[in-house]
C-alpha cells in the first residue's frame, strides 16, 4: 500500500521574486475537496506564494478553466484538485483519462501545472490521500506546479508555443531588393 512506503520529495521551490497560483478545485466531493484545498494553500503560501481559488462543476472543466486563466490572467502556475470515485460505469475512465489528457496537454504547452485529481477506487482511498496528516496531494500538487515555476523561471521564462519554430531572420538583399517569398 501506498502510504506505507517511503517516497523521496524535493526540497520545497524557493523565489527570488513572489509567485501567484490558480487552484481549480472541482468540489463535487466537498469534504475531499476541502481537504486537497487546504494542504494546496498552505504549501504555496510556505513558498512564498500567493494563490486564488475557482471552483468549477467537475473534474473534466479543469482544464478548461486552467487555459481560459492562462489566456485571460496572470498566474505563474495552476493546480488542479478534485476527486473522482470510480463508480458502476465507464464514466468514470472517461473523467479520468480526459481531465488528465487535458491538464498534460496544457503543460506540454508550457503551462505549469500540479495536477492534484485523485483517481480513486472508493472514499476511505481518497480521505487518505486528501488529508493533511496523510499523504496530501493537495500540497503535492501544489509542490509540483511550484517547482515547474521554478524551472521555468531558471530557464529563461514563458516563449510563445511549443515544438518546431520556424526561423525569422529577415531576408537581405544586397542593394535593398524585396524578399522574394513576398513578392
Amino acid at each position: 500500500m501506498a502510504s506505507n512506503e517511503t517516497h523521496y520529495t524535493l526540497p520545497r521551490a524557493e523565489f527570488d521574486r513572489p509567485v501567484k497560483l490558480l487552484i481549480v478545485v472541482a468540489p463535487y466531493y466537498r469534504d475531499i475537496a476541502d481537504q486537497l484545498i487546504a494542504g494546496a494553500r498552505a504549501e504555496i503560501e510556505a513558498a512564498g506564494g500567493t494563490h486564488e481559488t475557482v471552483e468549477v462543476p467537475g473534474a473534466l472543466e479543469v482544464p478548461t478553466a486552467i487555459g481560459i486563466a492562462e489566456r485571460l490572467s496572470n498566474f505563474d502556475g495552476y493546480v488542479a484538485l478534485g476527486c473522482v470515485i470510480r463508480g458502476e460505469t465507464t464514466h468514470y475512465e472517461t473523467v479520468c483519462n480526459d481531465s488528465s489528457r487535458g491538464i498534460t496537454l496544457l503543460g506540454l504547452q508550457g503551462l505549469c501545472i500540479g495536477n492534484g485529481i485523485l483517481t480513486v477506487e472508493n472514499m476511505a482511498q481518497a480521505q487518505a490521500r486528501a488529508e493533511l496528516a496523510g499523504q496530501n496531494k493537495g500540497g503535492g500538487a501544489a509542490a509540483a506546479a511550484l517547482h515547474l515555476i521554478a524551472l521555468a523561471r531558471n530557464w529563461g521564462g514563458s516563449r510563445k508555443g511549443v515544438g518546431f519554430q520556424p526561423a525569422r531572420d529577415e531576408y537581405q538583399i544586397a542593394g535593398g531588393g524585396k524578399d522574394p517569398s513576398t513578392a
